[in-house]
Parts: C-alpha cells; sequence; structure tokens
C-alpha cells in the first residue's frame, strides 16, 4: 500500500491493491466482538440452517481508535444507502434466533 497526498486541504489517498481470493470476498452474517484494553477483535462468521457449527471465516483486529473511525465510515454509509435506496430493516429479536451480531 502506497499513500500519495492530493493537493493542499485535500485528504491523503492510498494506492491499494486486493488479491484475486480477496476480492471475491466472503459472505458472513454473524459477528462476534470482543475487546481489551488495546484491541477489538472481530470474528465474522457463517451461520447456516441445520448446521450445529458454524466456522469462523475472517477475524480482523484493530486497535480502539480505528474501531471508531469505522463506526464513524460504517454509519456515514448506512446514510448515504438509506437516502439512496431507503430504510434498512432490520430483524427483531424472535425472527434472528442464530444469526447476527454479539459483543462480549
Amino acid at each position: 500500500m502506497e499513500g500519495k497526498r492530493p493537493g493542499p486541504g485535500g485528504p491523503p489517498q492510498l494506492n491499494m491493491e486486493i488479491g484475486e481470493r480477496e476480492a471475491e470476498g466472503i459472505y458472513s452474517n454473524f459477528v462476534v466482538i470482543s475487546h481489551s484494553l488495546s484491541e477489538f477483535v472481530l470474528d465474522f462468521a457463517r451461520v447456516l440452517p441445520g448446521t450445529p457449527k458454524s466456522k469462523v471465516f475472517a477475524r480482523v483486529v484493530m486497535t480502539p481508535p480505528n474501531v471508531r473511525a469505522l463506526l464513524n465510515a460504517l454509519e456515514t454509509n448506512v446514510r448515504k444507502y438509506e437516502e439512496t435506496f431507503g430504510k434498512i430493516h432490520t430483524l427483531d429479536e424472535n425472527q434472528a434466533k442464530g444469526i447476527g451480531f454479539t459483543s462480549s
């Protein structure tokens, strides 16, 4: 990853490369979030009906300031999404058994 700065007053821009495998992405409908004083750990998993065991497909470890920045970026992007496509409806607790997000 190579950093570049545009003209004065502009935000830094990054040149990023993504491999073929990463470009495919992974599907996750469940994440477990845990934290310590110095880091947050996000374990992304897939829960499938009739499957007794779920597998973690990706673990992301981030510093607290970077998690705050991620939260801000997600809030901004969800707001933009909803302005374009309408409100995102979430499942209530009874509908969401076995899927979703937890924290520990």
